[in-house]
């Protein structure tokens, strides 16, 4: 699991700036509601995590008719996805590992499709711009009314202009929520018609639903439900009953390997996340499952017990030999316990056994400069300037792609490199300074030259207020 410190473009906070103050709105946690922090998400990359959500997302999305979105881990215990106007899905590590079955969470993949093909989030900004609009509307009639009955001396005129002034907030808030909630409506609609098209049930995620239906069961009781971003958890519950009711795909299951899958990555994110007490709560020795020997092996190797670990580990690769990421789990350790080279053996290893991951090859990368011998220099640019051609906010690539050009000496590379991953940091200004020393020694024109040159002049877009 690598950690990202977030992607390079910040995202829009929601908030609307309002004549009479700033506002904000504090939508209700839930599915597709994004976060009040949504500019700079911390995230983190795992490829087998993500290999896994393109899975689930891929005939979902071929289903819906729309590109495959840019799929974000988001390292928080709630349970929680979203998507944005910009091609990107956030999914929460407690989303994926409060569901117990593949189709539970590719059920909330669907429902998240659902809002990408309904394009929600920009009808949702549009929609705030519109009340934002009419608020200063309002606000400048009461106020005026206010003006104008203290001018003419009536009580009346001036109380009726205060009270359009005060009410408008409430009533905007209740707008702007009746609006999501009918999308969140539409998202489940959606999200059935992708199941059944793909000859999945969707019997997954109404699971989910009542269990989150359960949990909200007593506070549900004390909130006005006009005040929720999405319907109570119990009238989604009946639409979505009456939505699969006559379907022919309720009782499908998934497949065993699939859900074999599913419990190694919840294993894995847990076996990350989680303290070494809840961990082995989770997955007790007793247990002797994969799933559960492959969050003690993480374990394990996060705590500093690296003899432990790798006999863990390779009991691992002896019971699923092909297995990539119990390759890629072996390299880590090696790794960062010092023995740099049989830990190149196994991301070599990793990478032959899921060559489409950018992430299994930044780590053989950075394995592989951690020898540092110039002998490597040349195979780390050539691999990690493909790796990073198609994903370039991976900054960690860019790290080691500098170290490859110092060993061999080319420092306007180097400091080209160096450059572009504090870019994809959103470190700015150290960027520019180092894409200004890269370009200095550039040739004038050439594709370096360009790159240094696009970091050098970028100025930062201030989120709209």
């Amino acid at each position: 699991m690598v950690r990202s410190a977030g992607i390079s473009r910040p995202l829009r906070r929601w908030k609307v700036r309002l004549a009479s103050g700033a506002l904000a709105l504090s939508l209700a946690a839930g599915l597709a509601a994004p976060p009040a922090w949504a500019d700079g998400i911390p995230t983190v990359r795992d490829a087998e995590t993500e290999a896994l959500l393109a899975d689930y997302l891929r005939p979902i999305v071929k289903a819906a008719g729309v590109p495959m979105p840019k799929i974000h881990l988001v390292p928080s215990d709630e349970f929680n996805a979203f998507v944005t106007d910009n091609g990107n899905l956030f999914v929460n590590t407690g989303a994926i590992i409060q569901t117990e079955t593949p189709n539970e969470l590719i059920g909330i993949l669907a429902h998240e499709t659902g809002h990408i093909v309904d394009q929600d989030t920009a009808r949702f900004a549009q929609q705030v711009a519109d009340t934002k609009t009419a608020m200063l509307i309002a606000s400048l009639i009461g106020a005026g009314a206010a003006v104008a009955g203290a001018a003419t001396g009536s009580p009346d005129a001036g109380q009726a202009g205060m009270g359009i002034f005060s009410a408008t907030p409430g009533v905007a808030e209740r707008s702007l929520l009746t609006f999501r909630r009918d999308q969140e409506s539409g998202a489940d609609r959606n999200a059935v018609k992708f199941m059944n098209a793909t000859h999945q049930s969707s019997a997954g995620m109404l699971a989910v639903m009542k269990r989150l239906a359960d949990q909200a069961l007593l506070l549900s009781q004390q909130i006005n439900p006009y005040l929720q971003t999405h319907p109570l958890p119990r009238e989604r519950v009946t639409q979505m009953e009456d939505l699969m009711e006559g379907s022919a795909y309720t009782n499908a299951k998934d497949p065993p390997e699939l859900q074999l899958r599913h419990d190694l990555v919840r294993a894995k994110l847990v076996g990350f996340t989680w303290s070494a007490d809840k961990v082995l709560r989770r997955y007790p020795m007793k247990d002797q499952s994969l799933a559960a020997r492959y969050a003690r092996a993480i374990l394990a190797y996060r705590t500093g017990k690296p003899g432990p670990a790798q006999q863990q580990i390779d009991d691992l690769i002896k019971a699923s030999p092909n297995d990539p990421y119990f390759y890629e789990l072996k390299g880590q350790s090696l790794l960062e316990t010092g023995s740099v080279a049989p830990s190149v053996v196994a991301f070599r290893k990793a990478v032959a056994l899921a060559p489409a991951s950018s992430v299994l090859k930044v780590l053989l990368g950075q394995a592989l400069v951690a020898q540092n011998s110039p002998a490597v220099a040349d195979e780390v640019i050539s691999l990690l300037t493909v790796v990073l051609q198609k994903e370039p906010d991976m900054s960690i690539g860019y790290h080691s792609l500098a170290r490859a050009y110092a060993m061999k000496g080319d420092e306007p590379m180097a400091q080209l490199a160096t450059a572009e991953g504090l870019f994809a940091d959103g470190n700015y200004d150290d960027a520019r300074i180092q894409a200004v020393r890269a370009q200095a020694k550039l040739k004038r024109g050439s594709p370096g030259w360009l790159r240094a040159d696009d970091i050098a002049s970028y100025k930062p877009q201030k989120p709209p207020q």
